[in-house]
C-alpha cells in the first residue's frame, strides 16, 4: 500500500549538477513518497514531445507517472491503494505547466538538479512522449485536469504494478538519459533520490 500511495501527490531543497559537457538539465522533484521529472519547456524538442506546446505559459514542465485511478481520486483510500499494487485499471501521466522557480512552486520539498548531454536529453524526453496513450489520430488522451497549477491527466501506455511503481518509472526515464541511474528494483522515491543525490555529487568532482 505505502507503494502505491507513493504515487500519490505531495508537495519540491536544491542540489547541484552533474558534469561533463552538458546541454541541459533535468530536475528531480522528491514530493515526499513519489517523484517527479522536470525539465525547462525551452529546452524540450516539439517533435519529439509535441504536448509541451500544451503549457505555453510555463518556464517548467514537471511530469509524472501512476496508477490511474488511485492517482485521479478526490479521496484515495487503502483499498485503491492495494487495487494499483496488484490489479491496476490502467496508468496516468500527470504534466504541469510551472511558470514559477521551482523552489518557490514547490517550497519545503527536495529539488535534484542533473545535467545531460544531448543524446541523454532527447531520449529522455522521447521516452516522456512515447508514455501517452494516443487515439487513432495519434492525438494524446487528456482524461482531466490535474492536480495543481495547470496542469492535466493524460491516458498513459504502462502498466503500474507493485515493482514499476511512479519511482520505478522515474528512474527508467532518468537511465534513457544515460544517467547513473538503475531502475531495476528501484520503487521508493528514497530508492530513486539516493541514487540522484550521488549523480549529483560525482559530477562536483
Amino acid at each position: 500500500m505505502a507503494l502505491a500511495v507513493g504515487c500519490a501527490p505531495w508537495a519540491a531543497k536544491h542540489a547541484l549538477s552533474r558534469g561533463g559537457a552538458p546541454a541541459a538539465s533535468v530536475w528531480v522533484l522528491d514530493h515526499g513518497w513519489h517523484t517527479a521529472v522536470v525539465v525547462r519547456r525551452a529546452d524540450v524538442d516539439r517533435t519529439l514531445w509535441p504536448e509541451a506546446d500544451e503549457f505555453p505559459e510555463a518556464t517548467f514542465i514537471e511530469v509524472a507517472w501512476g496508477d490511474r485511478q488511485f492517482y485521479m481520486a478526490a479521496a484515495p483510500s487503502a483499498w485503491l491503494a492495494v487495487q494499483a499494487a496488484l490489479a491496476t485499471r490502467g496508468s496516468v501521466l500527470h504534466v504541469v505547466g510551472v511558470e514559477t522557480s521551482l523552489a518557490a512552486s514547490f517550497p519545503g520539498a527536495e529539488i535534484v538538479e542533473l545535467r545531460v548531454t544531448p543524446r541523454g536529453f532527447a531520449a529522455l524526453t522521447r521516452f516522456v512522449a512515447d508514455e501517452y496513450a494516443r487515439d487513432d489520430a495519434r492525438r494524446s488522451i487528456r482524461l482531466a485536469r490535474g492536480l495543481y497549477g495547470t496542469s492535466w491527466f493524460y491516458a498513459a501506455r504502462s502498466r503500474y504494478h507493485v515493482f514499476n511503481t511512479c519511482n520505478t518509472w522515474v528512474a527508467r526515464a532518468l537511465e534513457r538519459a544515460e544517467l547513473s541511474v538503475t531502475s531495476a528494483g528501484t520503487v521508493t522515491a528514497d530508492g530513486v533520490m539516493q541514487q540522484v543525490r550521488d549523480v549529483a555529487r560525482a559530477g562536483l568532482r
